[in-house]
């Protein structure tokens, strides 16, 4: 891409948005893993026919970071690092020009594992109510004003940070915004206030992981289901009692799933551990956990699958990146593609259309099919990599990379 192109847009270009976007805002994208954070899509316009290429409308460099962009109304908003700062930023959706800038210190050394990944952040911030809430890489969690930028309250880093550093995302279930915050050993998934910041509750029975939490309601119970250190978890989401727990280490510690539920189970995988669905079962005040099926063909590590008609589609990290489909009924693998596909790869479904950004920054469209592997058609929507999935709405793709934001559009 030219540096013309990521200095904004001409007037021509933003009169052709009123006939090339004709349903601008149609969906709002508040937090990771867009609205029902699971890779479900709902308002974005498939073509009949992919056609050859994207439109860019706009490219600008944000700074660096893997966190998702914010989609609310007319305005996205990204999360990144500029020096040694980390810096809130609203975006005009169709223009790309800045709104505001909110920028607070972050200094901090990265461990050795994690610099080919850069110095983050890696959490995609959430929105609820005119709030965004932020995890910065050394656990810095901050509450900024959504319509203004200005900085309501921040909580700072503990002393202990997890070892390659923070990558989950926050979750705001009412008036609480939950994170699981600290180093190995040391840390509490906590729910604060959203308004003060203040601790609504904490448990502090083992240390955080990479994967993002769910808030889901099982067994009549609303609860907190998310990876740590060394378990798979259920937390009152009220209180933050411990309802339930499974141990659970992977080959990598930085495993980074986002849990998922399907007809009431959960669906659990890292790193050289396969998948598994397993039920949670509750009598009386007791609660415990037994598996339905266990599948070793194909496994999830930084990936996160999607589910469309019953048939978990997700990138393996085994084979050198090999996608699957698999059977959430029976745990049956149905089918592989050939091997060495990509590193990663982000991962949204609209309907039966599926849309893969692998990590070296090609889009990849794909149709749901229980017997193969079926592409339709390959886009590269930008110059590095991109380990951060696009945001959706209408007929746009907002797509982050390295440094900058991309608005892409289909015609």
């Amino acid at each position: 891409m030219s540096m013309s192109k990521r200095i904004g847009v001409g007037l021509s270009t933003l009169a052709a948005l009123a006939t090339i976007v004709p349903q601008a805002w149609a969906q709002d994208w508040p937090q990771w893993r867009g609205p029902s954070r699971d890779g479900s899509v709902t308002a974005f316009d498939v073509p009949s026919v992919w056609p050859p290429g994207l439109d860019e409308q706009w490219s600008v460099e944000v700074g660096f970071g893997y966190a998702s962009p914010i989609l609310i109304g007319d305005v996205v908003y990204m999360f990144t690092r500029q020096g040694d700062d980390e810096v809130m930023m609203a975006l005009a959706a169709g223009s790309g020009e800045t709104r505001w800038v909110t920028r607070y210190p972050a200094p901090f050394t990265m461990m050795a594992a994690t610099r080919n990944h850069g110095p983050g952040p890696k959490s995609t911030p959430s929105y609820a109510d005119g709030r965004l809430f932020t995890l910065g890489i050394s656990g810095i969690v901050t509450a900024f004003d959504a319509a203004t930028g200005d900085q309501l309250w921040q909580r700072p880093p503990d002393a202990v940070e997890p070892l390659y550093h923070t990558g989950q995302s926050p979750y705001v279930d009412g008036d609480q915004v939950i994170l699981h915050v600290g180093g190995q050993d040391a840390g509490a998934l906590t729910a604060f206030d959203v308004a003060t910041g203040a601790v609504r509750w904490q448990w502090d029975g083992d240390g955080p992981a990479y994967g993002s939490p769910i808030v889901v309601e099982v067994e009549g119970v609303r609860q907190v289901i998310t990876f740590t250190q060394e378990n798979f978890v259920g937390v009152n989401a009220d209180t933050g009692r411990l309802l339930w727990r499974r141990p659970y280490t992977t080959q990598s510690t930085t495993t980074s799933q986002t849990p998922r539920l399907y007809q009431g189970d959960v669906i659990e995988s890292g790193r050289g551990n396969g998948i598994t669905r397993f039920r949670v079962v509750r009598e009386g005040n007791a609660w415990t956990t037994e598996d339905v099926w266990h599948a070793d063909e194909v496994s999830l590590h930084m990936t996160n699958g999607v589910v469309v008609d019953g048939v978990l589609f997700g990138l393996s990290h085994l084979n050198s990146g090999q996608y699957f489909g698999l059977d959430l009924d029976n745990g049956d693998v149905l089918w592989t593609s050939e091997p060495r596909q990509a590193d990663n790869a982000a991962i949204l479904n609209v309907g039966t259309t599926i849309l893969s950004l692998e990590e070296d920054a090609e889009l990849v469209i794909v149709e749901h099919s229980r017997t193969g592997f079926e592409p339709v058609r390959r886009y590269e929507v930008a110059d590095s990599s991109t380990w951060t999935l696009p945001t959706l709405s209408g007929n746009r793709m907002f797509v982050k990379d390295e440094e900058s934001l991309t608005l892409w559009v289909v015609k």
